[in-house]
Formats: structure tokens, C-alpha cells, sequence
């Protein structure tokens, strides 16, 4: 009798505590997280930090990898939808398509954050917040510096060749978009080859070997939406007996470890940053957005320019 009495008095005791801190009775939140893939050094940082900061905040990460095909992503979203997620966060592979499936996330009161890129949807009410970069600043800053350096060329023309991203990407559209606005005024700037390398190393050097093979040293300046594709690029600028960074600029957007090392190699001109390193933000938004709280329905990441003469320096502090 008197152990039932103590069996009893404790577990009123555990219940007022429990009750007075209901904390420590809260289950973790639980985030469903559809990646574009691993194409490139950026979105491998992009996961790696997506995934430290989940374990890091206590919330239990359910990851797919999209393999960079859309159908894919669908397939993840309406699969966090039946497991009955607290939010669904994803970087969407290209802007249009989105509307039905995240309705379907509405409609079952699951709050949605856009990540690194923007969907194109008819009614904004669809997702949350976008957490992610100024891509179109970001062609813009790539078009200021070639401006710049265009006022100490000598050349009558300058002829450049466009690597642009997957096809109805945000940051694809984006950055051309940029990068056009930025040279328009410049009448010596004149882009004559432009198309996908699919955000990738291989695609990038194969793209830039026909580029080659079709203009030779027409070309003075390469243009690419990352630096993944860049560095592809080089490869082929060398194989074709050319000297990339001087025979031809080579302009690039991410900001990863390998440009800065193309740089140092004197091989890479600039490259604009684009922060991968997104998930303690990612964290602390869903957070907010869990509880109800009001958030910005655009944030934009802080981020730089890198020029070769700086690479040296920076690099030893570059997380990615």
C-alpha cells in the first residue's frame, strides 16, 4: 500500500513538472526537405548545412534528393503531405509547375519555405517565405565588373559566350536576366553563343568545346551561371590550346573553394558569391512559421564579389 501511494505521489510529481515545462514534453519538429540533387561544390554545401543545423536545432530532418528531375520533387512533397509533416521546405529545379502540389500542402495546413530558388505561382499564398539569393544582382554584379574591365580593354568587340544553368531554373533566368541589364549600355559588349550547361562540371566543359570549335578565338570573355560549369569550361579553354583567364576572361557565380582556387591559378577572373550555407536560417524561419509567427515573405541572403586579386586572401576563410 505504501509503494502504491509512492508510485502515485511520483507520477503526480513527474505531471507537474512535465505540465509546468511542457518543453521538455514538446515533440521535435519535423521539416521534409526536397534538394534539387548534388550537381554541383555549392549544392553539396547547400545539403551538408541544411543538414548540420537540423541536427544541430534538435529537428528531425526527413531528406530526399530530387536527382535534379521535378517529378521527383512532386513525388517528395505530396510524400511529406501524407506523412504529415510540421514543414515542408524545398529548392525547387525550375520555377513553373508547382501550383497543384502545393495546394495540396495548403489544403492540409503544412506551411511551405522556398529555398535557394523561387517558384513562378498565381497565388503567393502557396508557400511561406523564400529564403535565398538576389539572383538577377547577382548577373547584374557579373555584368558591372566585365563593364569595368571592357574600359581598359582595347578591343573594338568584345565577343562572350554564355553558360547558363538548367533550363526554367530560377537562377538560370535570373542571372542571364542580370547580366543583360548590366551590359546593355555597352555597345563593345556583344554575347554570340549562349546555352545550358545544366549547372554542371562535365556539361560545362562539353558546352564550351563546341563553343570553341564554332567561334575559336572569337571569343574573348566566357560568362558561366556557376562556377561548377566554369571549371568544366577551363578544361576545354586548356585543351584547346588557349590560356583561360587571359586569352579568355572567365567570369563565374557561387564563390566555392574550386574557383577560388582557379583564381589563385590564375586561370578564373571573379566570381560573385552566392552563400550555400542557408540551413541555421532555414531553421529558425521554420520555426517562426511552425508557430504562427509573421516573417518576411522574401529574405535575401548578404553576399560579395570576388575578384582574382583578393582569392589569395579570402580563401582561407571560405566555408565552402
Amino acid at each position: 500500500m505504501i509503494h502504491t501511494r509512492r508510485f502515485i505521489l511520483a507520477s503526480a510529481l513527474i505531471g507537474a513538472v512535465a505540465a509546468s515545462f511542457p518543453a521538455l514534453a514538446a515533440k521535435p519538429m519535423v521539416m521534409g526537405f526536397s534538394q534539387v540533387g548534388a550537381e554541383s561544390e555549392w549544392r553539396t554545401a547547400n545539403t551538408t548545412s541544411i543538414k548540420e543545423a537540423a541536427k544541430k536545432d534538435g529537428v528531425v530532418l526527413k531528406f530526399a534528393d530530387a536527382q535534379q528531375r521535378q517529378e521527383n520533387q512532386v513525388k517528395a512533397i505530396r510524400s511529406f503531405i501524407a506523412q504529415h509533416v510540421d514543414v515542408i521546405a524545398f529548392s525547387p529545379v525550375v520555377e513553373s509547375g508547382w501550383e497543384t502540389v502545393l495546394r495540396e500542402a495548403k489544403n492540409a495546413k503544412i506551411p511551405v519555405i522556398l529555398t535557394d530558388r523561387a517558384v513562378n505561382v498565381s497565388d503567393p499564398s502557396l508557400y511561406a517565405t523564400f529564403i535565398g539569393s538576389d539572383f538577377v544582382e547577382e548577373g547584374r554584379r557579373a555584368g558591372r565588373w566585365l563593364v569595368e574591365r571592357a574600359a581598359k580593354m582595347p578591343n573594338k568587340v568584345i565577343n562572350i559566350v554564355e553558360l547558363q544553368g538548367t533550363v526554367g531554373s530560377a537562377p538560370a533566368l535570373d542571372r542571364k536576366k542580370g547580366f543583360a541589364e548590366a551590359i546593355a549600355g555597352n555597345p563593345k559588349l556583344k554575347v554570340i553563343r549562349s546555352q545550358t550547361g545544366d549547372f554542371t562540371r562535365a556539361k560545362g566543359k562539353e558546352v564550351m568545346e563546341a563553343f570553341l570549335k564554332a567561334e575559336g578565338k572569337n571569343i574573348n570573355v566566357l560568362y558561366a551561371h556557376n562556377d561548377d560549369m566554369a571549371i568544366g569550361a577551363i578544361q576545354a579553354i586548356e585543351e584547346a590550346g588557349l590560356k583561360p583567364g587571359k586569352d579568355i576572361l572567365v567570369i563565374s557565380i557561387d564563390g566555392v573553394k574550386g574557383a577560388f582556387q582557379a583564381m589563385m591559378a590564375g586561370k578564373l577572373n571573379v566570381t560573385v558569391e552566392c552563400s550555400p550555407l542557408l540551413g541555421p536560417q532555414l531553421m529558425q524561419v521554420a520555426r517562426d512559421v511552425v508557430a504562427g509567427k509573421a516573417v518576411p515573405k522574401r529574405i535575401t541572403t548578404v553576399e560579395s564579389v570576388f575578384p582574382a586579386e583578393v582569392a589569395a586572401k579570402e580563401f582561407p576563410s571560405r566555408k565552402y
